[in-house]
């Protein structure tokens, strides 16, 4: 991943980033890849989508108004090198 950032990208995963990914957060991926492996993922998703997506497009909704979501609007607007296109929200994809 790292050949494709910056520098300053680069040397902020380097100084900072085991202060995200560390002991705790490997916990905690490790209990949802438990989740996905026994099968109470794929339940929940079913359910979930079986009942209309309520929380789904409501967690949607939620993210879609994130700060980091109009910072990216913003910031997108000012790199004229990028191809004009609809991107909204966290489905947004380039």
């Amino acid at each position: 991943m790292r050949f494709s950032v910056s520098e300053t990208a680069k040397y902020g995963d380097l100084t900072r980033g085991p202060r995200v990914v560390n002991a705790a957060t490997k916990r905690e991926m490790r209990k949802i890849l438990s989740e996905i492996q026994s099968g109470k993922f794929t339940r929940q998703w079913v359910a979930e989508y079986k009942g209309g997506l309520k929380k789904y497009n409501r967690l949607l909704k939620k993210g879609a108004s994130h700060r980091i979501e109009k910072v990216g609007q913003r910031l997108r607007g000012m790199m004229p090198w990028m191809s004009k296109k609809n991107l909204k929200g966290v489905q947004a994809a380039y």
